[in-house]
Formats: structure tokens, sequence, C-alpha cells
């Protein structure tokens, strides 16, 4: 190939790659259409949050959601990190069908591993792109609110109430509420509750388009040690049914017990998805194939109208570099 022949071969290659991107935004843009105002809740947990690099790749993905005009929320847990730090603090660490005892003691590293470390550094990382994020726990204002499920788990909580009022009032201000799942009792009492249940609950009370599960598996899988056998997309009713049949892993349930609470309270789908595939909420929420499992209200994906748009006057002031 003689020097003219390599840089027309090149030109053409490139011309290519480019036609190829302009192809996956003329794609994108119905669904874009469509999420344009909408508010997102993504639960975020697993190995993407624990990888360092995985999560900087997860908030820029969240950015660009925001930058296109979604309204993302993120809930967190952290609970390997909790048990870590138990462990080294010599604290006991117990579960009792599949949840966490939780002492006056455990309760604090709870908060320090929560509310002080994990919740710090995904501010950090998304706010490496602009002044977008603003972290806080379920117990600011009053946003969660629980009560203790029994004696013997101590502070484990059950969440009873979500006032979505800060979260309305950072989301109309272009910020992206990233909430530790940490809640307050009528007794003034922190309590630790399932990140999943919160995230579903907030979805429900705010009006959310969607609720998206990130974690450590493909999606739902119809028998778990089949992985062949995953469920691309279901209804509610199908959901309900896996529920109530008792085949689910014991990760699986809060999650879908999480996604049934919100579909049933007007969220139009829920979606869990790998959370370690790169780009994988931009596949999922942007592209004809996406990936992982959706749930749907009914077969039709029918939506309500009672979202809550937001116009995006004033980003563009809180997008530039950290200072």
């Amino acid at each position: 190939m003689t020097p003219q022949e390599e840089q027309i071969f090149n030109a053409r290659a490139a011309q290519a790659q480019s036609l190829q991107q302009a192809q996956l935004l003329i794609e994108a843009l119905p669904w874009i259409k469509e999420a344009t105002g909408k508010t997102v809740v993504i639960k975020y947990g697993g190995a993407a949050m624990t990888d360092n690099t995985l999560r900087a790749d997860v908030m820029s993905d969240i950015v660009l959601m925001k930058i296109i005009g979604l309204n993302p929320i993120i809930v967190h847990g952290g609970g390997n990190e909790i048990s870590q730090l138990s462990e080294k603090l010599g604290l006991p660490v117990e579960f009792k069908d599949g949840m966490r005892v939780t002492t006056p003691e455990v309760m604090d590293v709870v908060k320090m591993v929560l509310i002080g470390k994990v919740n710090q550094e995904l501010v950090g990382q998304m706010n490496a792109h602009g002044h977008l994020a603003v972290g806080l726990s379920g117990a600011d204002g009053h946003t969660i609110k629980a009560e203790p499920i029994s004696d013997e788990l101590g502070l484990t909580g059950n969440i009873t109430q979500i006032d979505t009022t800060l979260l309305h009032d950072l989301i109309s201000s272009n910020y992206v509420p990233i909430i530790a799942s940490v809640a307050v009792g009528a007794d003034g009492n922190s309590y630790n509750v399932n990140a999943d249940m919160a995230a579903g609950k907030i979805a429900a009370a705010i009006g959310a388009h969607k609720v998206i599960f990130l974690t450590d598996v493909d999606g739902l899988y119809a028998d778990f040690s089949d992985k062949t056998s995953l469920i691309s997309r279901l209804t509610l009713e199908q959901a309900v049914g896996m529920q109530r049949s008792g085949g689910l892993s014991a990760g699986m349930i809060p999650k879908i017990q999480a996604c049934v609470t919100a579909l049933a309270a007007g969220v139009s789908r829920a979606h869990i998805l790998n959370g370690t595939i790169p780009h994988a909420l931009l596949l999922e929420i942007f592209t004809n194939e996406g990936v992982g499992t959706m749930i749907m209200r009914d077969e039709q994906g029918t939506e309500e109208s009672s979202f809550n748009n937001y116009p995006l006057e004033g980003l563009a002031s809180k997008l530039h570099s950290r200072d």
C-alpha cells in the first residue's frame, strides 16, 4: 500500500467510525425524547461501586444522563465495607434472615462507612465533572423515616415514610442527590435500612420514570444456576408471581420487592443491570437492545402522566472543571 493509498484508507476508516457514532446518536434520540425532564432513581452497589475505575465510569455516565436531560437520584449502601470495618473494630458481624443485626456500636460503623466514606467518595467523583452532586443521608430533611423491625435486629429499620421535599428542591436546582441508606426514626435514632427498598420507595414517592438497580449479576434468572436462563423482560404481575413462588435467590429478593413497590405505585419500568458492564446504564436507557432485565407495569409498558418534569435552566453553570 502506497502512502497515498494508506492515507485514503485511514480517512475512510475514520469516516466509517464517525458514521457509526452518528447512528448510535440517532438510535438514542427517541429514548432521549422519552426520558427528558424525568426522574430516574439509581440504586448503586456491588463491585461497580467498590472498583475505583468502574465507579468513575458510572459517575461519568450519570453526569451524561443529567446533561441529556434526565434527573438522576442515586441511592447507595455499602454492606461489605460495613462488615470489614466492624471486623477491624472487633464488633460482631451477625445476620438474621438475611438482615444485619445492628447494635448501637454497629450503627456508628454504618454511619461512618455510608455517610462519611462511601457517600463522600461518590460525591467527589461526580463533582470532578462540575458542581453537580449533593451528598446526604436519608436522615437529612427526614427524607427516609423508619421504625425498628424487631428487638432482635436492633437498629435495623423498616422504611415507613419518604419525604421528597429536599429531593424536589435539589432536583429543581439541577443537583444530583446521592443518598446513603441511613434513615431516622420517630424516636430520633438512626436506622440502618436496605438500600434496595430505599430506592424503590423513593422512586414510588417522587413519581420517578424508572428505577434502576446496579448489581453484580446480569439480571434476573429463571434459574440462577443456569446462566442461559436470563430473563430480559417481564411484567409486574409476572414479577409478583416469581416473588410468591419462593424461587428467587437471597440477594434478588429485596430488589424484586423494591421493583414491585415502585411499579405498583406508578413507576413505569424497573431495570436490574450488571454494573460491571461498561456503560450498562447508557446501554439500557438509550439503545434498542439494552442489557439486563426490565420489569414493566404491563405488557405495553404503559406510562403514567403524573411524572414530575424539571427544566434544565442553570445546569451549564455547574458543568465546569472542579476548582
